[in-house]
This record gives structure tokens, C-alpha cells and sequence, in this order.
């Protein structure tokens, strides 16, 4: 068949472990065969960020942004042992977090689903996406153990001199004490983001914090969040018939637990962080879930939500057979091809994602899966676990009958 054509680059962000080895089998097998692919190619190896000093991090995300779309593989983010491990001359930060700050992204995660595995709440019968404002918050906070008594206060100096001072606790005793921030800038961008994701999905939007609690934290978010709505897209809202509501973050947990799913939940770094891995567990597996980075101004990054598979990397380096699952990369692949193919009106590279998704599905529907996905089937459905080799070759004998 002729090879579908490509007219203008995605940033291709290469990985590390055993996700690469799945990287450069998913091009092999899924890709190459039937794409021209035109790709600007960025190796965020670990070795490779060593030898750039991470340069090569930043060069990838600067690309994303002249080319607007991007797919990565899953990356190592250096700890005291990596850091031996690999000989690195320092800890090199999180590359998804320099990318994000440089895009001012925020992530969506959603699951996947097929019909043999069933989400343990068993109303969910649509995705649900969590959307995490990955900036600043606990993840950003000043830490202090207080050793005795003493007096905690919260002190803002201002750049022409005024102060803000007020005390936070009259400590008795030893204690521990934390202080954390955000910025409206970046609680504007995560607003923006998530409307333009809602309107670009179709799907309704909600958002969750605790306002009632926390009368100037949350509650800049929850009316910074309604201020762009009403000003800027709930015209395009209504047009859609789609919605934007808001709630108090328990209240948003009793209802996604009695909903059918097929919203986006919009939460604070810490409430996304834990929220993400309560909706993937409950929906199956993390090697199920889909991730996007959105920018506000509508740049793409997609990659899987899981790891680089260390464990099963080790075993491969050993020479044994591994059943690694590489279903999220995959579909980072088709969700950047899809989207490349919108912005440059290529409805034949649309189709082809569409095409490579609906052929992992019906391999999965099949019963042919791997070893992470055969415990989790429901009682009567026949599944066979396979290698990660003949799994994707599974993909790529439907793939070629839709496009035959």
C-alpha cells in the first residue's frame, strides 16, 4: 500500500529501559510500515541528557513549541542510585517537569478501556480524565521542623516595602511547619487549558478544591476558573452543549464514585497526583492510561502515564522473554498522529490513528494480551498472555486488515 504522507514534524522525544526497546518495536512493526514519518527526533535518554547536561531536555520542549505536537517516551528521573547507576555528574531533574514549565502544560490522563475488564466501580462505563495542574503547591513547599516554642508567623514583604504579617500558630511545643504557594499566572494557564481540552474532547468539564476552608488559596483558583470561563468560552460551551460545574473536592469524590463517567475532573497538583492513581487502579491498569500534555495556547505532548518498566529492562539486558504492555505508548503514538493529522487537514493520518487504536482494541477484545492484563479479565472471558514481540505483531495483522 502507499504510505500515508506527513507534511510538517512532530517532535519525537526518544526514552529510557525497556519503553524504549517497546519505542523502537512500536515504529518497526505499527509505524514505518505504513507512514511516512517525518519526525524532528530528540533522544531524552538518560545517557544522552548526561552527555547534553540536559541540554537536549530543553532543546525537546523548545521544539514542541515551534512545531506544536510531540510524542515521548517514558523517561528515568535520576535518584541516589540512578545517579551511580549511570555515572551521572549530577541528579538531572524530571524532564516531564521541565517541560511542562517550559510549555506551561497541564496533564490529562484517561483511561483506556476494553470490554473483558470491567473498572471495580462498576457504574463507570466512560473514561474518566483527570486534568492536574502540575506547578507550584505542596510540590513547591518551604519546610520547617520546629524544634521548641516559638511563634510562627507568615511574613510577605512587598517590593515597595509594605508588609504582610500574620501568625500562623503560638507554638508549645516541638511541631512542623510548612509554607506553600502558586501563582495566578499559572492558575490562569491550568483554567485555559482545561477549557480548551473540554471544548477540543466535547466533554464536560468540573473542578474541585476547598474553597470553604481555604478562603484565599483555593478559593483564587475556584474564582479564577469562573472569571475565564464566564469571559471566555462559555459562549463556546453552550454551543457545544457541553458544561463547566464546579464543587467542593469531597463532594466531587462522592460524585464521580455514583457517576457513569465521560467527564474531565479538574484538580490541584496534589488532589491530580493522587486522584490519577485512585481512577487508573480503579479502571484496571496503569499501563491503560493515556497522558497529554495541553499548553494554553493549544501545543500537544502526548506519552504514556507509566514508567520505563525497569524490572522487565533488566531481564530483557539478561536475554529473557518479557510480556511488557505497550498499549499507552502506543496510543501516545496515534494521539499525536491523530492530532498532527487535524492541524494539517491529513484526514488519511487521522484515519490511520484511529485505525492503529481500534486494532489494539480488537486484539485485546480478542483475549490476546499480556501478562499484566490476563488477571485482571473478567470471570468467562478466555485470554492468553504473549510476549511483548508477538503482542504487537498481534496489532499489526488487524492493523493491516482495516487498511487494506
Amino acid at each position: 500500500m502507499k504510505k500515508i504522507k506527513m507534511t510538517t514534524p512532530l517532535v519525537e522525544m526518544d526514552g529510557d529501559e525497556m519503553t524504549r526497546i517497546l519505542w523502537r518495536m512500536i515504529k518497526d512493526e505499527l509505524l514505518l510500515p505504513f507512514v511516512e514519518l517525518n519526525t524532528e527526533y530528540y533522544d531524552l535518554g538518560l545517557v544522552e541528557r548526561e552527555r547534553t547536561k540536559d541540554k537536549v531536555t530543553y532543546d525537546s520542549a523548545y521544539a514542541t513549541q515551534k512545531y506544536g505536537v510531540a510524542v515521548k517516551c517514558a523517561t528515568i528521573t535520576p535518584n541516589k542510585q540512578r545517579v551511580e547507576e549511570y555515572n551521572l555528574s549530577e541528579m538531572w531533574k524530571s524532564p516531564n517537569g521541565t517541560i511542562r514549565a517550559i510549555l506551561d502544560g497541564t496533564v490529562f490522563r484517561a483511561p483506556i478501556l476494553i470490554d473483558s475488564i470491567k473498572p471495580v466501580v462498576r457504574n463507570w462505563t466512560k473514561p474518566i480524565t483527570i486534568a492536574r495542574h502540575a506547578y507550584g503547591d505542596v510540590y513547591k513547599a518551604v519546610e520547617y521542623r520546629v524544634p521548641s516554642k516559638g511563634k510562627a508567623e507568615l511574613l510577605f514583604t512587598g517590593e515597595d516595602g509594605s508588609e504582610f504579617r500574620e501568625t500562623i500558630y503560638d507554638f508549645e511545643c516541638g511541631g512542623v511547619l510548612q509554607g506553600q504557594y502558586n501563582k495566578d499566572s499559572s492558575i490562569e494557564s491550568f483554567a485555559r487549558s482545561c477549557f480548551q481540552y473540554a471544548i477540543d474532547t466535547k466533554q464536560d468539564l468540573w473542578f474541585a478544591t476547598k474553597d470553604t476552608i481555604s478562603k484565599k488559596y483555593d478559593q483564587t483558583f475556584k474564582l479564577t476558573f469562573q472569571d475565564i470561563f464566564n469571559n471566555e468560552y462559555k459562549a463556546k460551551f453552550d454551543e457545544l452543549g457541553i458544561t463547566y460545574f464546579y464543587t467542593l473536592i469531597d463532594d466531587a469524590v462522592a460524585r464521580v464514585i455514583r457517576s457513569e463517567g465521560g467527564y474531565i475532573w479538574a484538580c490541584k497538583n496534589y488532589d491530580g497526583d493522587v486522584m490519577s492513581d485512585m481512577v487508573s487502579t480503579a479502571f484496571g491498569s496503569l499501563a491503560m492510561m493515556t497522558s497529554v500534555l495541553v499548553s494554553p495556547d493549544g501545543k500537544y505532548e502526548y506519552e504514556a502515564a507509566h514508567g520505563t518498566v525497569t524490572r522487565h529492562y533488566y531481564r530483557y539486558l539478561k536475554g529473557e522473554e518479557t510480556s511488557t504492555n505497550p498499549i499507552a505508548t502506543i496510543f501516545a503514538w496515534s494521539g499525536a498522529l491523530r492530532k498532527r493529522g487535524e492541524l494539517d487537514r491529513l484526514p488519511d493520518l487521522v484515519d490511520f490513528a484511529e485505525k492503529l487504536e481500534a486494532a489494539c482494541i480488537d486484539t485485546l477484545n480478542d483475549g490476546i494480551m499480556t501478562k499484566d492484563l490476563v488477571g485482571l479479565v473478567s470471570e468467562g472471558v478466555s485470554a492468553t498472555a504473549v510476549n511483548s514481540s508477538a503482542f504487537i505483531k498481534a496489532i499489526r495483522e488487524r492493523l493491516e486488515k482495516k487498511l487494506a
